[in-house]
Protein backbone atom coordinates (compact mmCIF):
# COMPACT_ATOMS: atom_id res chain seq x y z
CA UNK A 1 0.00 0.00 0.00
CA UNK A 2 3.00 2.33 1.06
CA UNK A 3 4.64 1.48 -2.48
CA UNK A 4 1.40 2.12 -4.38
CA UNK A 5 1.34 5.56 -2.48
CA UNK A 6 4.71 6.59 -3.32
CA UNK A 7 4.48 5.27 -7.41
CA UNK A 8 1.05 7.02 -7.42
CA UNK A 9 2.70 10.99 -5.88
CA UNK A 10 5.54 10.00 -8.60
CA UNK A 11 3.20 10.02 -10.92
CA UNK A 12 1.85 13.02 -10.30
CA UNK A 13 4.80 14.97 -9.84
CA UNK A 14 6.24 14.15 -13.00
CA UNK A 15 2.80 15.74 -14.14
CA UNK A 16 3.30 18.32 -13.34
CA UNK A 17 6.96 18.44 -14.64
CA UNK A 18 5.68 17.86 -17.78
CA UNK A 19 3.24 20.52 -17.85
CA UNK A 20 5.96 23.16 -18.69
CA UNK A 21 8.45 21.67 -20.25
CA UNK A 22 10.52 24.83 -20.88
CA UNK A 23 10.96 25.54 -17.90
CA UNK A 24 11.83 22.58 -16.53
CA UNK A 25 14.39 22.53 -18.56
CA UNK A 26 15.72 25.83 -17.81
CA UNK A 27 15.42 24.50 -13.76
CA UNK A 28 17.41 21.52 -15.08
CA UNK A 29 19.81 23.71 -16.93
CA UNK A 30 21.80 25.12 -13.33
CA UNK A 31 22.30 21.39 -12.31
CA UNK A 32 22.88 20.21 -15.96
CA UNK A 33 25.78 22.89 -15.76
CA UNK A 34 27.07 22.66 -12.56
CA UNK A 35 27.57 19.08 -12.68
CA UNK A 36 28.88 19.16 -16.30
CA UNK A 37 31.66 21.27 -15.16
CA UNK A 38 32.33 19.75 -12.25
CA UNK A 39 32.67 16.12 -14.11
CA UNK A 40 34.90 17.65 -16.99
CA UNK A 41 36.57 19.79 -14.24
CA UNK A 42 37.62 16.39 -12.37
CA UNK A 43 38.94 14.35 -15.50
CA UNK A 44 40.43 17.18 -16.21
CA UNK A 45 42.13 17.38 -13.13
CA UNK A 46 42.76 13.45 -12.87
CA UNK A 47 44.79 13.51 -16.08
CA UNK A 48 46.55 16.58 -14.86
CA UNK A 49 47.67 15.24 -11.64
CA UNK A 50 48.88 11.82 -13.64
CA UNK A 51 50.92 14.17 -15.86
CA UNK A 52 52.18 16.10 -13.29
CA UNK A 53 53.24 12.91 -11.48
CA UNK A 54 54.82 11.13 -13.84
CA UNK A 55 56.50 14.48 -15.02
CA UNK A 56 58.03 14.47 -11.15
CA UNK A 57 58.53 10.90 -11.64
CA UNK A 58 60.55 11.79 -14.63
CA UNK A 59 63.30 14.12 -12.67
CA UNK A 60 63.34 11.54 -9.76
CA UNK A 61 60.30 12.18 -7.11
CA UNK A 62 60.77 7.98 -6.56
CA UNK A 63 64.60 7.41 -7.06
CA UNK A 64 66.10 6.55 -3.87
CA UNK A 65 69.74 6.35 -3.26
CA UNK A 66 71.63 3.99 -1.55
CA UNK A 67 75.03 5.05 -0.50
CA UNK A 68 77.94 2.95 1.65
CA UNK A 69 78.45 4.54 5.49
CA UNK A 70 81.44 6.46 6.39
CA UNK A 71 84.77 5.29 6.75
CA UNK A 72 86.77 6.73 10.21
CA UNK A 73 91.20 6.45 10.37
CA UNK A 74 92.69 7.06 14.11
CA UNK A 75 89.32 8.73 14.88
CA UNK A 76 88.90 10.41 11.83
CA UNK A 77 85.53 10.59 9.44
CA UNK A 78 85.75 11.06 6.12
CA UNK A 79 82.29 11.58 5.79
CA UNK A 80 79.46 9.80 3.91
CA UNK A 81 79.93 7.51 0.64
CA UNK A 82 83.74 7.22 1.55
CA UNK A 83 83.08 3.30 3.04
CA UNK A 84 83.47 0.39 0.34
CA UNK A 85 80.67 -1.53 1.61
CA UNK A 86 77.93 -1.92 -1.55
CA UNK A 87 78.67 -4.19 -4.02
CA UNK A 88 76.76 -5.65 -7.03
CA UNK A 89 75.13 -8.34 -5.40
CA UNK A 90 73.53 -5.79 -3.30
CA UNK A 91 71.80 -4.43 -5.98
CA UNK A 92 70.75 -7.97 -7.55
CA UNK A 93 69.01 -8.99 -4.46
CA UNK A 94 67.14 -5.24 -4.02
CA UNK A 95 65.42 -6.25 -7.28
CA UNK A 96 64.85 -10.30 -6.11
CA UNK A 97 63.71 -9.39 -2.80
CA UNK A 98 62.46 -6.02 -2.62
CA UNK A 99 58.45 -6.25 -3.83
CA UNK A 100 58.12 -2.19 -3.58
CA UNK A 101 61.33 -1.85 -5.34
CA UNK A 102 60.02 -1.56 -9.16
CA UNK A 103 64.41 -1.24 -10.45
CA UNK A 104 67.38 -0.87 -9.66
CA UNK A 105 71.28 -0.26 -10.81
CA UNK A 106 74.59 0.01 -9.49
CA UNK A 107 76.38 3.11 -10.43
CA UNK A 108 80.32 3.71 -10.73
CA UNK A 109 81.09 7.17 -11.11
CA UNK A 110 84.12 8.62 -13.09
CA UNK A 111 85.50 11.95 -14.22
CA UNK A 112 87.21 12.55 -17.08
CA UNK A 113 87.67 13.85 -20.77
CA UNK A 114 85.78 12.98 -23.73
CA UNK A 115 87.60 13.36 -26.82
CA UNK A 116 86.39 12.84 -30.52
CA UNK A 117 88.97 13.86 -33.36
CA UNK A 118 90.25 17.38 -32.56
CA UNK A 119 86.88 18.14 -30.45
CA UNK A 120 87.02 17.67 -26.46
CA UNK A 121 84.70 18.11 -24.04
CA UNK A 122 84.75 16.96 -20.30
CA UNK A 123 80.98 15.71 -19.10
CA UNK A 124 79.39 16.62 -15.95
CA UNK A 125 78.77 12.91 -15.05
CA UNK A 126 80.52 9.30 -16.50
CA UNK A 127 78.67 6.53 -15.22
CA UNK A 128 78.78 2.84 -15.31
CA UNK A 129 75.96 1.20 -14.78
CA UNK A 130 73.55 -1.50 -16.08
CA UNK A 131 70.69 -0.68 -18.56
CA UNK A 132 67.96 -0.95 -15.70
CA UNK A 133 69.65 2.70 -14.48
CA UNK A 134 67.19 3.99 -17.36
CA UNK A 135 64.39 2.62 -16.35
CA UNK A 136 65.18 4.03 -12.73
CA UNK A 137 65.37 7.32 -14.40
CA UNK A 138 62.52 7.01 -16.78
CA UNK A 139 64.65 7.75 -19.25
CA UNK A 140 64.11 4.61 -21.44
CA UNK A 141 63.17 6.06 -24.58
CA UNK A 142 66.04 6.84 -26.66
CA UNK A 143 66.94 9.41 -28.99
CA UNK A 144 68.87 7.25 -31.29
CA UNK A 145 70.56 3.77 -31.66
CA UNK A 146 69.85 0.97 -28.35
CA UNK A 147 70.94 0.18 -24.65
CA UNK A 148 73.75 -1.89 -24.13
CA UNK A 149 73.24 -5.33 -22.65
CA UNK A 150 73.48 -7.45 -20.01
CA UNK A 151 76.05 -9.06 -22.20
CA UNK A 152 78.10 -5.88 -22.60
CA UNK A 153 78.16 -5.82 -18.78
CA UNK A 154 79.42 -9.12 -17.91
CA UNK A 155 82.17 -9.13 -20.98
CA UNK A 156 83.35 -5.27 -20.00
CA UNK A 157 82.65 -4.41 -23.25
CA UNK A 158 83.42 -0.64 -24.52
CA UNK A 159 80.37 0.85 -25.60
CA UNK A 160 78.59 3.49 -24.07
CA UNK A 161 75.11 5.94 -24.27
CA UNK A 162 75.41 9.55 -24.55
CA UNK A 163 73.29 12.42 -23.54
CA UNK A 164 72.16 15.23 -26.06
CA UNK A 165 74.58 17.98 -24.54
CA UNK A 166 77.76 15.44 -25.49
CA UNK A 167 76.35 14.54 -28.96
CA UNK A 168 76.40 18.44 -29.50
CA UNK A 169 79.38 19.47 -28.30
CA UNK A 170 81.83 16.68 -29.66
CA UNK A 171 79.52 15.50 -32.83
CA UNK A 172 77.92 18.54 -33.78
CA UNK A 173 75.25 17.70 -35.82
CA UNK A 174 76.58 14.75 -37.04
CA UNK A 175 74.83 11.00 -36.07
CA UNK A 176 77.17 9.97 -33.12
CA UNK A 177 76.00 6.33 -33.68
CA UNK A 178 78.79 3.89 -34.11
CA UNK A 179 81.45 6.45 -34.09
CA UNK A 180 85.03 6.06 -31.65
CA UNK A 181 85.41 8.24 -28.88
CA UNK A 182 87.88 8.52 -26.00
CA UNK A 183 86.99 8.99 -22.75
CA UNK A 184 90.42 8.81 -20.02
CA UNK A 185 91.99 7.87 -23.10
CA UNK A 186 89.97 4.11 -23.27
CA UNK A 187 88.28 4.24 -26.47
CA UNK A 188 84.26 3.88 -26.63
CA UNK A 189 81.93 2.84 -29.26
CA UNK A 190 78.79 5.43 -29.17
CA UNK A 191 75.58 2.61 -29.48
CA UNK A 192 73.11 5.19 -28.54
CA UNK A 193 72.09 8.46 -27.79
CA UNK A 194 69.91 9.33 -25.34
CA UNK A 195 66.27 11.71 -25.18
CA UNK A 196 66.67 15.07 -23.76
CA UNK A 197 66.04 15.55 -20.07
CA UNK A 198 66.86 18.93 -19.48
CA UNK A 199 68.14 20.59 -16.49
CA UNK A 200 67.54 18.96 -12.88
CA UNK A 201 65.54 21.00 -9.76
CA UNK A 202 69.12 22.05 -8.92
CA UNK A 203 69.70 23.14 -12.50
CA UNK A 204 72.02 20.89 -13.27
CA UNK A 205 72.34 19.54 -17.43
CA UNK A 206 71.18 16.09 -17.03
CA UNK A 207 71.97 15.94 -20.62
CA UNK A 208 75.75 15.97 -20.11
CA UNK A 209 76.26 12.71 -19.28
CA UNK A 210 77.88 9.52 -20.63
CA UNK A 211 76.48 6.02 -19.63
CA UNK A 212 78.76 2.89 -19.80
CA UNK A 213 78.59 -0.73 -18.63
CA UNK A 214 80.11 -0.38 -14.57
CA UNK A 215 82.06 -3.16 -15.43
CA UNK A 216 83.89 -0.84 -18.40
CA UNK A 217 84.36 1.87 -15.95
CA UNK A 218 85.51 0.38 -12.76
CA UNK A 219 88.07 -2.05 -14.83
CA UNK A 220 88.73 -0.90 -17.77
CA UNK A 221 88.99 2.53 -17.57
CA UNK A 222 90.21 2.61 -14.12
CA UNK A 223 87.45 4.97 -12.27
CA UNK A 224 87.83 5.79 -8.86
CA UNK A 225 85.56 4.83 -5.93
CA UNK A 226 84.31 8.58 -5.68
CA UNK A 227 83.78 9.61 -2.46
CA UNK A 228 82.73 13.04 -0.55
CA UNK A 229 86.25 13.92 -0.04
CA UNK A 230 88.21 12.54 -2.65
CA UNK A 231 91.21 11.77 -0.59
CA UNK A 232 89.61 7.93 -0.02
CA UNK A 233 89.16 7.26 -3.37
CA UNK A 234 90.72 3.79 -4.40
CA UNK A 235 91.26 2.40 -8.39
CA UNK A 236 90.52 -1.22 -9.00
CA UNK A 237 93.12 -0.94 -12.18
CA UNK A 238 96.21 0.70 -9.83
CA UNK A 239 98.41 -1.20 -8.54
CA UNK A 240 100.73 0.50 -5.67
CA UNK A 241 104.46 0.01 -6.82
CA UNK A 242 106.53 -2.50 -4.75
CA UNK A 243 109.80 -1.55 -3.34
CA UNK A 244 111.45 -3.27 -6.01
CA UNK A 245 110.27 -1.16 -8.12
CA UNK A 246 110.90 2.05 -6.48
CA UNK A 247 114.43 0.69 -5.97
CA UNK A 248 115.59 -1.39 -9.07
CA UNK A 249 118.82 -2.02 -7.36
CA UNK A 250 117.70 -3.07 -3.73
CA UNK A 251 117.56 -6.69 -3.26
CA UNK A 252 115.78 -6.80 0.23
CA UNK A 253 112.31 -5.69 1.40
CA UNK A 254 112.25 -2.33 2.86
CA UNK A 255 110.41 -3.13 5.76
CA UNK A 256 110.22 -6.75 7.35
CA UNK A 257 108.09 -10.18 6.25
CA UNK A 258 105.18 -10.54 8.60
CA UNK A 259 105.60 -14.31 10.17
CA UNK A 260 102.91 -16.92 9.73
CA UNK A 261 101.73 -16.08 13.03
CA UNK A 262 101.87 -12.34 12.81
CA UNK A 263 100.00 -12.50 9.41
CA UNK A 264 97.24 -14.93 11.20
CA UNK A 265 97.15 -12.60 14.25
CA UNK A 266 96.96 -9.70 12.14
CA UNK A 267 94.92 -10.88 8.91
CA UNK A 268 94.48 -8.84 6.00
CA UNK A 269 91.13 -7.37 4.65
CA UNK A 270 89.53 -9.18 2.08
CA UNK A 271 88.79 -7.16 -0.92
CA UNK A 272 85.74 -7.23 -3.08
CA UNK A 273 84.38 -5.24 -5.94
CA UNK A 274 82.53 -2.26 -4.75
CA UNK A 275 80.24 0.14 -6.35
CA UNK A 276 79.98 3.49 -5.27
CA UNK A 277 76.14 3.36 -5.08
CA UNK A 278 72.91 2.02 -5.55
CA UNK A 279 70.15 3.55 -7.48
CA UNK A 280 66.57 2.24 -6.88
CA UNK A 281 63.05 3.31 -7.97
CA UNK A 282 60.06 2.71 -5.81
CA UNK A 283 56.58 1.51 -7.35
CA UNK A 284 55.07 4.56 -6.92
CA UNK A 285 55.59 7.83 -4.41
CA UNK A 286 53.40 5.88 -1.84
CA UNK A 287 55.59 3.15 -1.67
CA UNK A 288 58.93 4.98 -0.83
CA UNK A 289 58.79 4.49 2.97
CA UNK A 290 58.01 0.53 2.12
CA UNK A 291 60.96 0.15 -0.30
CA UNK A 292 63.06 2.17 2.41
CA UNK A 293 62.29 -0.48 5.00
CA UNK A 294 62.52 -3.56 2.62
CA UNK A 295 66.52 -1.82 1.37
CA UNK A 296 67.09 -1.50 5.13
CA UNK A 297 66.42 -4.96 6.50
CA UNK A 298 67.61 -6.75 2.95
CA UNK A 299 71.33 -4.68 3.65
CA UNK A 300 71.27 -5.20 7.39
CA UNK A 301 70.88 -8.98 6.64
CA UNK A 302 73.78 -9.27 4.02
CA UNK A 303 75.94 -7.34 6.19
CA UNK A 304 75.28 -9.29 9.12
CA UNK A 305 74.19 -5.80 11.20
CA UNK A 306 72.13 -6.37 14.33
CA UNK A 307 72.24 -2.66 15.81
CA UNK A 308 70.71 0.14 13.66
CA UNK A 309 73.76 2.07 14.79
CA UNK A 310 75.83 -0.03 12.82
CA UNK A 311 74.73 0.63 10.01
CA UNK A 312 77.55 0.77 6.73
CA UNK A 313 75.05 2.45 4.45
CA UNK A 314 72.63 5.18 4.01
CA UNK A 315 69.56 5.75 1.88
CA UNK A 316 68.03 9.21 0.84
CA UNK A 317 64.72 10.05 -1.38
CA UNK A 318 63.82 12.96 -3.26
CA UNK A 319 62.15 14.45 -0.04
CA UNK A 320 61.81 17.88 -2.07
CA UNK A 321 60.35 16.45 -5.10
CA UNK A 322 57.48 13.76 -3.15
CA UNK A 323 56.35 16.80 -1.18
CA UNK A 324 55.96 19.15 -3.98
CA UNK A 325 53.80 16.59 -5.94
CA UNK A 326 52.05 15.89 -2.47
CA UNK A 327 51.37 19.43 -2.40
CA UNK A 328 50.31 19.85 -6.02
CA UNK A 329 47.91 17.31 -6.16
CA UNK A 330 46.06 18.73 -2.92
CA UNK A 331 45.98 22.19 -4.34
CA UNK A 332 44.12 20.59 -7.33
CA UNK A 333 41.60 18.68 -5.33
CA UNK A 334 40.97 21.55 -3.05
CA UNK A 335 40.20 23.83 -6.25
CA UNK A 336 37.92 21.89 -7.60
CA UNK A 337 36.15 21.01 -4.77
CA UNK A 338 35.65 24.06 -4.35
CA UNK A 339 34.23 24.91 -8.12
CA UNK A 340 32.45 21.92 -7.62
CA UNK A 341 30.94 23.17 -4.21
CA UNK A 342 29.71 26.72 -5.68
CA UNK A 343 28.07 25.47 -8.94
CA UNK A 344 26.16 22.78 -7.30
CA UNK A 345 25.20 25.47 -4.96
CA UNK A 346 24.20 28.33 -7.85
CA UNK A 347 21.91 24.88 -9.39
CA UNK A 348 20.29 24.02 -6.59
CA UNK A 349 19.68 27.67 -5.62
CA UNK A 350 17.33 27.74 -8.96
CA UNK A 351 15.79 24.81 -8.21
CA UNK A 352 14.73 26.26 -5.29
CA UNK A 353 13.81 29.11 -6.82
CA UNK A 354 11.52 27.77 -9.64
CA UNK A 355 9.72 25.47 -7.24
CA UNK A 356 9.09 28.10 -4.59
CA UNK A 357 7.61 30.04 -8.36
CA UNK A 358 5.65 26.32 -8.87
CA UNK A 359 4.41 26.46 -5.20
CA UNK A 360 2.64 29.97 -5.76
CA UNK A 361 1.18 29.09 -9.46
CA UNK A 362 -0.41 26.27 -8.04
CA UNK A 363 -1.55 27.06 -4.56
CA UNK A 364 -5.20 26.30 -5.90
CA UNK A 365 -4.14 22.97 -6.55
CA UNK A 366 -2.35 22.69 -3.04
CA UNK A 367 -5.55 23.58 -1.77
CA UNK A 368 -8.40 21.26 -3.67
CA UNK A 369 -6.00 18.57 -3.27
CA UNK A 370 -6.14 19.02 0.71
CA UNK A 371 -9.68 19.27 0.23
CA UNK A 372 -10.39 15.60 -0.72
CA UNK A 373 -8.25 14.08 1.89
CA UNK A 374 -4.64 14.50 0.70
CA UNK A 375 -2.18 15.25 3.85
CA UNK A 376 0.30 17.91 4.01
CA UNK A 377 2.73 15.25 4.03
CA UNK A 378 1.12 14.22 1.12
CA UNK A 379 1.93 17.42 -0.79
CA UNK A 380 4.96 17.41 1.02
CA UNK A 381 6.43 14.62 -0.81
CA UNK A 382 4.92 15.56 -4.47
CA UNK A 383 7.05 18.79 -4.01
CA UNK A 384 9.78 16.95 -2.60
CA UNK A 385 9.59 14.24 -5.37
CA UNK A 386 9.45 16.91 -8.50
CA UNK A 387 12.44 18.45 -7.22
CA UNK A 388 14.51 15.35 -6.48
CA UNK A 389 13.21 14.35 -10.03
CA UNK A 390 14.48 17.71 -11.60
CA UNK A 391 17.99 17.24 -9.68
CA UNK A 392 18.28 13.57 -10.88
CA UNK A 393 17.44 14.16 -14.13
CA UNK A 394 19.96 17.28 -14.72
CA UNK A 395 22.73 15.35 -13.09
CA UNK A 396 22.47 12.22 -15.61
CA UNK A 397 22.55 15.15 -18.50
CA UNK A 398 25.27 16.90 -16.61
CA UNK A 399 27.38 13.45 -16.49
CA UNK A 400 26.40 13.09 -20.19
CA UNK A 401 27.65 16.77 -20.96
CA UNK A 402 30.83 16.58 -18.31
CA UNK A 403 32.10 13.31 -20.21
CA UNK A 404 31.95 14.55 -23.57
CA UNK A 405 33.55 18.00 -23.25
CA UNK A 406 36.52 15.96 -21.49
CA UNK A 407 36.67 14.06 -24.32
CA UNK A 408 36.24 16.67 -27.08
CA UNK A 409 39.03 18.43 -24.89
CA UNK A 410 41.45 15.14 -25.23
CA UNK A 411 40.14 14.94 -29.13
CA UNK A 412 41.09 18.61 -30.68
CA UNK A 413 43.26 20.13 -27.51
CA UNK A 414 45.09 17.43 -26.32
CA UNK A 415 45.04 17.61 -22.93
CA UNK A 416 45.04 14.44 -20.35
CA UNK A 417 42.39 13.65 -19.40
CA UNK A 418 41.02 10.43 -17.11
CA UNK A 419 37.53 9.23 -16.34
CA UNK A 420 36.71 9.27 -12.74
CA UNK A 421 34.09 6.99 -11.67
CA UNK A 422 33.93 8.32 -8.57
CA UNK A 423 32.81 11.40 -9.65
CA UNK A 424 30.20 10.18 -11.94
CA UNK A 425 29.18 8.16 -8.63
CA UNK A 426 29.15 11.21 -6.36
CA UNK A 427 27.42 13.51 -8.74
CA UNK A 428 24.32 11.27 -8.77
CA UNK A 429 24.29 10.86 -4.84
CA UNK A 430 24.97 14.91 -4.74
CA UNK A 431 22.12 15.98 -7.60
CA UNK A 432 20.04 14.00 -5.16
CA UNK A 433 20.78 15.61 -1.85
CA UNK A 434 21.10 19.24 -4.00
CA UNK A 435 17.07 18.04 -4.66
CA UNK A 436 16.29 17.19 -0.71
CA UNK A 437 18.01 20.52 0.15
CA UNK A 438 17.06 22.73 -1.72
CA UNK A 439 14.01 21.05 -2.92
CA UNK A 440 12.44 20.91 1.03
CA UNK A 441 11.41 24.54 1.69
CA UNK A 442 9.16 24.82 -0.99
CA UNK A 443 7.81 21.55 -0.15
CA UNK A 444 7.53 22.30 3.20
CA UNK A 445 5.72 25.95 2.28
CA UNK A 446 3.18 24.14 0.43
CA UNK A 447 2.38 21.22 2.68
CA UNK A 448 2.00 24.76 5.43
CA UNK A 449 -1.28 26.42 3.43
CA UNK A 450 -4.63 26.72 4.69
CA UNK A 451 -6.54 24.66 2.73
CA UNK A 452 -9.23 27.35 2.96
CA UNK A 453 -6.87 30.17 2.31
CA UNK A 454 -5.66 27.94 -0.48
CA UNK A 455 -8.88 27.51 -2.39
CA UNK A 456 -9.82 31.30 -2.60
CA UNK A 457 -5.94 32.17 -4.15
CA UNK A 458 -6.04 33.78 -7.06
Amino acid sequence: MRLFRVMRILRTALRAIRKNPMRTALTMLGIIIGVGAVIAMMEIGSGSSDAIAKTIARMGANTLLVLPGAATSGGIGFGAGSSMTLTPQDCDAIIRDCPAVKSAAPLVRARGQAVYQDRNWVPMSIYGTTADYLSVRDWTDLSQGDVFTDKDVRNSTKVCLIGQTIARELFQGVSPIGKEMRVLNISFKVVGVLSSKGANMMGMDQDDIILAPWTTIKFRVGASSSTSTGSTTSSTTSTTSSPSQLYPNSQTSLYPVPSDTQAADNPQPVRFTNVDQIVAAANSTAEIPQAIDQITALLRERHRIRDPKDDDFNIRNMTEMTNALSSTTTLMTKLLLAVALISLIVGGVGIMNIMLVSVTERTREIGLRMAVGARAKDILRQFLIEAVVLCLAGGILGIILGCGGSYLITRFLRWPTETSVPAIVASVFVSASVGIIFGYYPAWKASRLDPIEALRYE
